[in-house]
């Protein structure tokens, strides 16, 4: 018998929602078979199963969020019968507490009656406030599959940590919940949760920063901190749309719901401008098409224009060090190393945007060598958290549909963004040695930079820009192949 645990899916989780079972009670599981889709607030993924067997009970369904650790299922050597005897025994357990109680005992008071109704989680809770009454310890059960009126799912387990002795006072809070409520100085007692029990979940902080407000201060440590949120004043809340009789309504994804939250705090905490310069392409372009056959050969990838653009943003950040930053408490914290993220396209239903980590090391085979490396394990969910994270400056590539001008929203805590725009071909003048102009026909497109205003002024941003610019029309780049 085996026990599938919440993995850990990169240093910084600490907690993971179950998006997906592949499998149900019963079947039959093949070691290193996808078990089940797991989301953190850094990636998903898709987890494989560590042993052989069938799939005999499981602990935490689909839509509930555990922390690292936590039992998720059990995987037996032996097929379960029916619908499994494990879940049968598990129903046995929940209802016996019930059992217990006598026909004729008069009403109990709420903290009697509590306790023949509380998890392991509201057990927590009750122990961290002082006059709630300590409860009775209980036998190990297994958490029943539906919650009784009154109770709260029992897989919504306590966090691997106490929630004493920092944010959240005597209130259960995951690890990255109490990150955020220390960070911006939010007292937890001010916001409503909305998780089973009320439970406050990383969502409800988050919206409570985007508004830049709270129903109490909470004591000030750091006061600056959430100061970018608080300065902007909260949007009066549009009207609920309610769908009609011709209308459809698809519930956001997770990534959805997650890439809504970190747009709207972005817009919400960086004085997001633009500057966009056009470029020539046509010095990239005559090295790209000679040594693209030979590349694929080599390099087993295709030589686009990204890893050329990528190689001339790393070597313009050299000479424009603040756009590879991230804003501080009145102050601006330049990376001098460049951990370049690349936005990726989920089959248009999403974006994620993993990260080629000191990509300043780094030359052109081997930038698009893990560039695409990064794209196809996105696109197959094989990315682990760390691969997307620690990002310094981003580009995103919707030039393969030939935009025109793209801007976009910067990637927190980020200063810069850089969009590359759809390449055509199109008349320019080009100079001759005697100083003439001739007309010809060049792959030329757009790149526009999307900037923190707090962290540098236009003049700088288009400096770069233009550095940037110069670095793709001039370069001898058959060197760099």
């Amino acid at each position: 018998m085996a026990d599938i645990t919440m993995p850990q899916l990169g240093e910084t989780v600490t907690e993971g929602t179950i998006t997906k079972w592949m499998k149900a009670v019963g079947d039959e599981v093949k070691e290193d078979e996808v078990l089940f889709e797991v989301s953190t607030d850094k990636v998903d993924s898709e987890v494989p199963s560590p042993a052989s067997g069938y799939l005999s009970e499981i602990l935490v369904p689909e839509g509930e969020t555990v922390d690292v650790g936590a039992k998720l299922a059990v995987i037996s050597a032996e097929p379960v019968s029916g619908n499994g005897g494990a879940p049968a025994a598990k129903e046995e357990q929940a209802e016996a507490p019930a059992e217990e109680k006598p026909e004729a005992e008069p009403e109990p008071k709420a903290e009697e009656q509590k306790d023949d109704t509380v998890d392991e989680d509201e057990t927590a809770d009750e122990s961290a406030s002082d006059d709630a009454a300590e409860p009775e310890p209980k036998a190990k059960q297994a958490p029943a599959a539906q919650p009784s009126a009154g109770t709260r799912p029992a897989d919504e387990r306590p966090p691997s940590k106490p929630a004493g002795g920092g944010a959240g006072g005597g209130k259960v809070l995951s690890p990255v919940v109490r990150k955020l409520l220390a960070e911006h100085d939010l007292d937890p007692d001010t916001i409503q949760g909305s998780g089973a029990g009320g439970r406050i979940t990383r969502a409800d902080v988050l919206a409570v920063i985007d508004k830049g407000q709270q129903g109490t201060p909470a004591p000030s440590g750091k006061a600056g901190s959430a100061a970018p949120a608080a300065a902007a004043a909260p949007a009066a809340a549009a009207p609920a749309v309610r769908a009609g009789e011709r209308d459809e309504t698809i519930p956001f994804s997770n990534i959805r719901k997650r890439t809504a939250e970190h747009m709207v705090r972005s817009i919400a905490t960086a004085a997001h401008t633009l500057v966009s310069i056009e470029v020539d392409f046509a010095a990239v372009d005559a090295v790209r098409k000679a040594e693209k056959d030979r590349f694929k050969v080599e390099e087993g990838v295709s030589l686009t224009y990204l890893p050329f653009i990528a190689r001339a943003i790393i070597d313009a950040v050299r000479e424009y060090p603040h756009v590879n930053a991230s804003v501080g408490d009145n102050e601006l914290v330049v990376h001098h190393y460049v951990n370049l993220g690349i936005a990726v396209d989920l089959n248009l239903e999403g974006l994620i945007v993993p990260v080629v980590h000191d990509a300043d090391t780094k030359r052109l085979r081997a930038l698009a060598r893990e560039m695409a490396d990064l794209a196809q394990r996105a696109r197959s969910k094989k990315l682990g958290a760390d691969d997307i994270a620690g990002g310094t400056f981003t580009i995103t590539n919707p030039g393969p549909y030939g935009t025109l001008l793209t801007y976009p929203v910067i990637n927190q805590p980020q200063v810069a963004i850089l969009s590359t725009d759809g390449v055509k071909m199109r008349p320019v003048a080009v100079e001759q040695d005697d100083g003439s102009y001739a007309i010809a026909v060049h792959p030329v497109g757009n790149l526009a930079l999307s900037f923190d205003h707090r962290a540098y002024d236009g003049a700088y941003a288009a400096a770069f820009l233009h550095e940037v610019g110069q670095i793709l029309e001039t370069r001898d780049w058959a060197s760099e192949i």
